[in-house]
């Protein structure tokens, strides 16, 4: 995405990320990850009580966002954190703020501050 007026970008990946984050329910689910734990749909609603269809959405939103990655063993699919993802993501997002709003910048009207 491009600001009218400026070269700022942010990419797909970083747009993928924010968009992955921006729900308290997705953070909630991302936290069940730590460790490197490996979780399907069924243990992912379980834990955090909720429908099923709406877990499958929600990981689907975080696997497309780079945050979490997943494998198919059989009929099953297995969830786990993309911390390269999340890496990318975070890398493309710093380049686009620090390009808005550089360190040390005073903030102007329309932009960041």
């Amino acid at each position: 995405m491009q600001t009218e007026g400026s070269g700022i970008q942010l990419t797909d990946a970083a747009r993928g990320f924010l968009k992955a984050l921006a729900s308290d329910t997705r953070q909630q689910i991302l936290f069940l990850f730590e460790g490197g734990v490996e979780l399907t749909v069924s243990q992912v609603a379980e834990r955090l009580s909720l429908a099923q269809s709406a877990t499958s959405t929600h990981l689907a939103t975080l696997r497309d966002g780079g945050v979490l990655t997943s494998r198919r063993e059989w009929k099953t699919v297995y969830y786990r954190a993309n911390p390269d993802g999340a890496r990318r993501a975070l890398a493309d997002l710093q380049a686009a703020l620090a390009a808005c709003c550089p360190p040390g910048d005073t903030p102007s009207v329309g932009g960041c501050g």
